[in-house]
């Protein structure tokens, strides 16, 4: 009781289904040990004021595990749509006032997180749902598999999507907001859930919480530190396991800022403006697949003030060829010491360690990640080197990795114009090339 109120009860409920698409028997998967779902359990306990922590699963080897660990665990019925859905389900049988889903996937869940959250909704008895966000560069906001927020002066959501909101006219500055998908509900709102009309918004986006905003529900979200990474792919599980072994460093520093001061990016070549394919003639000519669109990102670049450097440990007169069409003239070829180039090259260009960005894609180029102030990994580097970059691009290499990043950096510098716009465009294109 508090100033002569009841404090509402407080559930946490973790979904955790076993027939995960992209992993398999996600739940039960051993990290440090213990199956993920344990790890989040165990966190959930660590909240304080928490009345019930129960997992909510439609698999009998999850509950099985659960019941193993000396955990609460209630049987859902296969066929839900969303895990909104599944929570009405579980409200049937766990009584509270403030049920908070947390998923089952998050072995990395800050329990202070969780408690921010619940203080939110107890503090205010308007706030029908809750959820969390926190700042991400404008490389993330254009991956769709993050979800983006927009909110009101009083922190309450005005859109979420997977597009990156708001859009930044011309000049304009933009800040981008990661939705954090863990939410908070009263128990009248999940109640009345299931009788909501799916929303044309909800269905476009793929993103539940749109049905919630199309009743015109309220959703108040709270700012929280960048979080860990969850677990949706064999990748990221072998990267939740570095972090927990102590392997990596709890978090990576948010550099995403610093795109706005740099003159230089320096780039690999195989495997991040090709695919990484080697190809020969019958001559036995080298012969390579670049894409286009990375050689107008350069282009884009070098015309808006920002020099672009092409580094390789191989040489041949087709890499030497494109470099020409482009226009590039700083880049070294054949190089064994990429560190040393780096600072080479930066010496060329007049820009300092912090004014430098490079991007790879294997350990080849973990020396010029070290070199450089900010560093990018393809989305097909290994987990190894993407655990060693500032940030991991959402493309592959040879498939537009290089001109997401430079698209980003003109973001940054209040320059979308130049690749957003016709008028735009039209002040480069005389000079451009792809």
């Amino acid at each position: 009781m508090e100033n002569g109120k009841l404090t509402p009860r407080l559930a946490i409920v973790i979904p955790a289904r076993y027939a995960s698409t992209r992993l398999r028997g996600k739940p039960l998967l051993e990290i440090l040990g213990k199956p993920m779902v344990q790890h989040v359990y165990e966190r959930a306990l660590q909240v304080p004021g928490v009345d019930t922590v129960v997992v909510a699963t439609d698999d009998l080897r999850v509950a099985d595990a659960v019941r193993g660990f000396g955990g609460r665990c209630v049987m859902t019925l296969p066929e839900h749509p969303s895990g909104t859905d599944r929570l009405v389900e579980v409200m049937q049988t766990v009584d509270a006032d403030i049920y908070i889903n947390l998923q089952g996937d998050e072995p990395l869940v800050r329990p202070g997180d969780i408690a921010l959250l619940a203080d939110g909704m107890r503090v205010d008895s308007a706030v029908q749902v809750g959820t969390l966000y926190h700042a991400i560069d404008a490389v993330e906001a254009r991956n769709p598999n993050t979800v983006k927020v927009v909110l009101a002066a009083n922190g309450d959501a005005l859109y979420f999507s997977r597009a990156a909101i708001p859009f930044a006219r011309d000049e304009a500055p933009a800040q981008y907001l990661k939705h954090v998908g863990v939410y908070a509900y009263r128990r009248e709102v999940l109640a009345a859930y299931s009788k909501l009309p799916a929303a044309m918004l909800e269905q476009a986006e793929k993103l539940e919480q749109l049905r919630l905003l199309a009743a015109g529900l309220r959703i108040r979200a709270f700012e929280v530190a960048p979080s860990g990474p969850g677990v949706d792919t064999p990748e990221c599980l072998a990267r939740v396991r570095a972090l927990m072994a102590g392997e990596l460093p709890a978090s990576l520093p948010t550099l995403a800022a610093t795109l706005a001061d740099i003159k230089l990016v320096i780039t690999d070549v195989d495997g991040v403006l090709t695919d990484g394919g080697i190809y020969y003639d019958a001559t036995g000519e080298c012969l390579k697949r670049f894409h286009v669109r990375d050689g107008l990102g350069m282009r884009l670049l070098e015309e808006n003030g920002v020099r672009v450097a092409v580094l390789s440990g191989r040489d041949s007169p087709t890499l030497r060829k494109r470099v020409a069409d482009l226009g590039i003239t700083l880049y070294q070829f054949g190089v064994k010491d990429k560190h040393a180039a780096c600072r080479a090259l930066m010496e060329q260009a007049g820009a300092g360690v912090n004014e430098t960005v490079c991007i790879g894609d294997d350990s080849i180029d973990l020396p010029a990640f070290a070199a450089c102030g900010l560093s990018y990994a393809v989305a097909d580097a290994p987990v190894y080197v993407q655990a060693r970059a500032s940030a991991v691009l959402v493309k592959e290499g040879g498939k537009g990795a290089f001109r997401e990043l430079a698209d980003a950096i003109l973001v940054a510098q209040g320059k979308e114009h130049v690749f957003g716009s016709a008028e735009g465009f039209s002040t480069v294109m005389g000079r451009v090339a792809q």
